[in-house]
């Protein structure tokens, strides 16, 4: 039986940034998400975004046993048919690509995946879904993201349907979820379920693929909250693999 770490790969962001003396391009990925993992205990690998790896993901996800794809920028509507929305800002066509070719790998292979706040969009985009690019024209409000920037003062619950995996990686069908986003699911994918929903208006805030055995999108922000055991249950759904592959 293995005890060994599991590996959980994170692609990253393509931004600008400054730090120390120099200000350039930069593969970032917000500390959140590495503490969560770790706390889990499991490692991180990050995966930059690699016009390699896009033809072909197989070399990277041999590396890991588990993926999370993180939130940040905008999908590029054009990968979903629609004209770019004033709104819709920050586009990184090469990150798109990659992490659009790494997750139809990693749902064909089977490998665990957490796919979180701009993942789970990607996820729905995937499987041919559609986006609301800006919450606002629709919901007529900015419940889902009050402040930019910080997690704090964004708060709002969540209802998840009983039995689903999204219910079980929460440990709860009612919970309290930290959010930061001003686009969401229009159309749903093929083949996905949508399992959480905002309780004040509605918005579909969990998506699934029970064809998967652990395919979990959530629009919230669970490496954010230390109470959150979402990134634990990927975790946990990793080790028994690992477990069972090592007898």
């Amino acid at each position: 039986m293995s005890d060994r770490r599991p590996l959980i790969g994170i692609p990253t962001a393509l931004e600008r940034a400054r730090y120390g003396v120099w200000d350039g391009p930069c593969a970032l990925l917000q500390f959140s998400y590495v503490r969560a993992v770790q706390g889990a205990g499991a490692m991180v690998v990050m995966l930059p975004p690699d016009p390699e790896l896009t033809r072909d993901p197989s070399a990277a996800l041999e590396l890991v046993d588990g993926l999370i794809l993180a939130g940040g920028c905008d999908v590029d509507p054009a990968r979903y048919g629609q004209r770019q929305h004033p709104e819709t800002v920050g586009l990184v066509p090469e990150r798109d690509a990659f992490e659009l070719a790494l997750l139809e790998r990693a749902v064909e292979a089977d490998v665990p995946t957490l796919c979180v706040c701009r993942g789970m969009q990607v996820l729905n985009v995937l499987r041919g879904g559609t986006l609301i690019q800006h919450l606002p024209d629709v919901l007529h409000s900015e419940e889902h993201r009050r402040h930019s920037g910080t997690f704090d003062g964004n708060e709002h619950d969540v209802r998840l349907t009983p039995g689903s995996l999204a219910a079980r990686a929460a440990g709860a069908e009612l919970t309290m979820t930290k959010s930061h986003h001003h686009q969401g699911i229009d159309e749903l994918g093929e083949g996905l379920r949508a399992t959480g929903h905002a309780t004040g208006d509605g918005l579909i805030e969990a998506i699934e693929l029970p064809s998967a055995s652990f395919v979990l999108g959530v629009q919230w922000h669970p490496e954010a909250d230390p109470q959150s055991t979402v990134i634990a249950a990927l975790v946990q759904e990793v080790r028994q693999r690992i477990s069972v592959a090592s007898w």
